[in-house]
Formats: C-alpha cells, sequence, structure tokens
C-alpha cells in the first residue's frame, strides 16, 4: 500500500489551499528551472527509465511518446496538447487533478513542452466541466502573474505558453486526432494515421498528445528519479496511479495507489467492500466503459495493472472500475454501453457507423428476451466485424463490452430467452 510520502497528487480531495502558494508548500513548483537546465535528452531518458506508461487507457509508454518528435526543428513549431476531455464512463481522476491540485499540471505542462521543443501547450478540457475549467483558468492566471509561464517561464530561459480551450461535449474529441480536429475550429472526427501527431498533428506541426495525469505527474518523478517511481508496481506497469472505485461498494472514491495490487485489495481497502459482501460480487469493467467486462470467479487472484488486465482478455484502461453485484442486470448494463457508443460514433466509418447501431439493437432484444439463440454467435461474429475495421478504437470499445458479455453470461442471455419462449419471463429481470 502507498505510503503518504510516497503521493503525488498531495491535494487530491482539495482539503488544502489549490493556490499557487498552497501548491509550493507542498512542494510543487521547486526547481523547476534546474530540471529544465538538465536538458532535453536527461527528461526524455529519466521519463523513459521511470517505466510511466500513458494514464489514459491505452498505456504507451510516455518517455518513449517523447521521443517521438523531431529532435531540430524544420521551421515549424511543436506543440504539445493535452487531453483533458475525460468522457470516458466512470472515469473521473483527471477532474479531481484539474480542481484540486492544477499546478501539478501546469509545471508538468511547462518540462513536457521544454523537453519536447514545444513553446506553447493547449489543454483540451471537457465541454462539461465547467468549474474545474474555471480552477485551471485560476492556476494558470496565477503562473503567469509569477513569472512561471510566458517569457522565460520559471527562470529557465524557455519562452512557454499555455492554453485552455474548452471542448463542446462529444466523446470522440477524447480520440487524439478527433482532438486535434476539433482544436483547429474543425468537427471532431478521427484522422487516418500515419501521418502520426508526432509528424504532423496540429495544424499540420508535430504534436504530442498526452493524458492530464501522463502530465501531472511528470515534474515529481523527475524531482524524485526515475528508481523511485519504477520501484512501484510489476516490471513493464510501474509507479503510482489514481484510480477510482463506482457502483456497489460501500465508498466509492477516487485515490492514489502504486499499480498491480489485487483488485479485492483494492476494493476492500478503498472501496470499504461489496455491498452486501465480497460474495454478492457480480462482475466489474476494470478501466472505463470500453473495457471487457470480468465475472467474480476471474477476480479472486485478479492483478490490477495493464498487463493482467490484457492476459485475461480485457483491459486496465483508466484504472477507473465499475463495480457490480448480483442485483445487477448485466446483459442491460452492457446493452446500455451500447447505445452509448452508438449514440457518439462520429459516423466516419462505416463498420462502425451502421455496427454500433446494429449490436445496441440486438443487444435490445437480448434484454427481453425476444431473440433467437443463435442471434448471440450472429452478435459476437458483428463485434468482430467492427473490431479492428475503423479508424480510431470507437469500433473496438463498442465491440469489447459485448464480447465480454458472451464470453463470460452466454448462459445468463440463453437462459433469457428460453424463459421468454416458455412464458416464464415474470420471474426474470427484464421487466
Amino acid at each position: 500500500m502507498l505510503k503518504d510520502e510516497d503521493r503525488i497528487f498531495t491535494n487530491l480531495y482539495g482539503m488544502h489551499d489549490r493556490t499557487l502558494a498552497g501548491a509550493k508548500k507542498r512542494g510543487h513548483w521547486d526547481g523547476t528551472a534546474g530540471i529544465i537546465a538538465k536538458g532535453r535528452d536527461w527528461i526524455i531518458d529519466e521519463m523513459k527509465a521511470s517505466g510511466l506508461r500513458g494514464r489514459g487507457g491505452a498505456g504507451f509508454p510516455t518517455g518513449l511518446k517523447w521521443s517521438f518528435m523531431p529532435k531540430e526543428s524544420d521551421g515549424r513549431p511543436a506543440y504539445l496538447v493535452i487531453n483533458a476531455d475525460e468522457s470516458e464512463p466512470a472515469t473521473c481522476k483527471d477532474r479531481e487533478i484539474m480542481r484540486h491540485d492544477p499546478h501539478t499540471l501546469i509545471e508538468g505542462a511547462l518540462i513536457a513542452s521544454f523537453a519536447m521543443n514545444a513553446h506553447a501547450s493547449y489543454i483540451y478540457i471537457r465541454g462539461e466541466y465547467i468549474r474545474e475549467r474555471e480552477a485551471l483558468q485560476a492556476a494558470i492566471d496565477e503562473c503567469y502573474d509569477a513569472g512561471l509561464l510566458g517569457k522565460n517561464a520559471a527562470g529557465s530561459g524557455w519562452d512557454f505558453d499555455l492554453y485552455l480551450h474548452h471542448g463542446a461535449g462529444a466523446y470522440i474529441c477524447g480520440e487524439e486526432t478527433a482532438l486535434l480536429e476539433s482544436l483547429e475550429g474543425k468537427k471532431g472526427m478521427p484522422r487516418m494515421k500515419p501521418p502520426f501527431p508526432a509528424g504532423s498533428g496540429l495544424y499540420g506541426c508535430p504534436t504530442t498528445v498526452n493524458n492530464v495525469e501522463s502530465i501531472a505527474v511528470a515534474p515529481t518523478i523527475l524531482r524524485r528519479g526515475a528508481t523511485w517511481f519504477s520501484g512501484f508496481g510489476r516490471k513493464n506497469n510501474a509507479g503510482t496511479k489514481l484510480m477510482a472505485l463506482t457502483g456497489h461498494v460501500n465508498t466509492p472514491s477516487v485515490f492514489e495507489e502504486e499499480m498491480s495490487l489485487s483488485v479485492r485489495e483494492i476494493i476492500e481497502k478503498h472501496g470499504g467492500g461489496i455491498r452486501g459482501g465480497w460474495d454478492n460480487l457480480k462482475a466489474i469493467i476494470p478501466g472505463g466503459a470500453s473495457c471487457p467486462v470480468l465475472p467474480k470467479d476471474k477476480l479472486e487472484d485478479a492483478i490490477f495493472d495493464f498487463d493482467w488486465m490484457r492476459e485475461n482478455k480485457s483491459s486496465f484502461g483508466t484504472g477507473c472500475m465499475i463495480v457490480m453485484d448480483n442485483s445487477v442486470d448485466v446483459v442491460k448494463a452492457v446493452w446500455r454501453l451500447s447505445s452509448f457508443f452508438k449514440h457518439e460514433s462520429c459516423g466516419q466509418c462505416t463498420p462502425c457507423r451502421e455496427g454500433t447501431g446494429w449490436m445496441m439493437r440486438v443487444m435490445n432484444r437480448l434484454v427481453t428476451g425476444e431473440a433467437e439463440v443463435e442471434e448471440i454467435d450472429m452478435l459476437l461474429d458483428v463485434t468482430k466485424q467492427v473490431e479492428g475495421h475503423t479508424i480510431c478504437a470507437l469500433g473496438d470499445a463498442a465491440a469489447w463490452p459485448i464480447q465480454g458479455l458472451i464470453r463470460h453470461f452466454r448462459e445468463e442471455i440463453e437462459d433469457r430467452i428460453k424463459a421468454k419462449k416458455t412464458g416464464r419471463m415474470g420471474a426474470m429481470a427484464a421487466e
């Protein structure tokens, strides 16, 4: 379990002063110019050595991503774009950083931008985050007033400007290239890759898009050293991480914890246990709505990190877990996610545009039991035709929850269809 002195986010719950003065008291903005003075290569090597993997869901190594940016400018400016869109259902960790600990993000933006040769950075914040935007803008204003942003930022000799841009509430704009399109004032639709953003991103210039948490942890990692950070968690799953529990736990919460603890330990310690005890657990969705569901029998010795979840045909995602007890109609829960993804599809790719609606309608019939048993395999087949055949991962995100449902709860779906046919539906949860 993580000790208090090892926490990066020291004001996660807003109990302390979130202003610049408060942040400095807690050790932020300490020797920032000194970190920058060590140079780009040192910063990127240290980030690589720390083992930090992207905290937005995909888990791509952060230091490696930074190293893709061109070393020498060809005349085009470079940009860091921070993805604060956080629209993944059940995910609310970045929100706490922006509300209560915004200076971690601002300092991280300065250091990361310097490492990537960028004089400007944009934070693209979710449309629904009104108060978070106010808190973050107030913190940015404070930093400009104190000389930590702008010309010769924090006395480092590096000129750096930070802009906050408000989205309009579209889930698809959390995908990095759709975010760039939206930031340029166009419709939020994902771009074909290649070219990748590091070659041609915002305004056709070299760009890196990183999650809020990935950037906000950087200053502390660089201050305390890569070996300190990589000492937490298993190999390839290093560090501390903001996680969250929602659903049928006694104390839903957002918390900072080390990687690679067991799922049960996290639920018992931070969630106060399952409502009605561990035996009342039915399933979890590990890290946001696009991660395949895992049933209780898979969770007895489950490890909460990227690799274990991938090995067990799910995904760690954002680390924000949805916990479901036995009162949940799991078929209906997955139908609800299907309707969400159908609503949020941008419609650019045919498999996703047509497939998400098709999957939702079949799921609807499975919920009421009005389908044929053969439709289960037909639905699985359709998810395979959507998965991997679209420009961005929204098609995959729509397919995976259904694949997880069929993988683990096929009997429940079949029982419902049989019960409907024999008129025993009254006892089922389909009313």
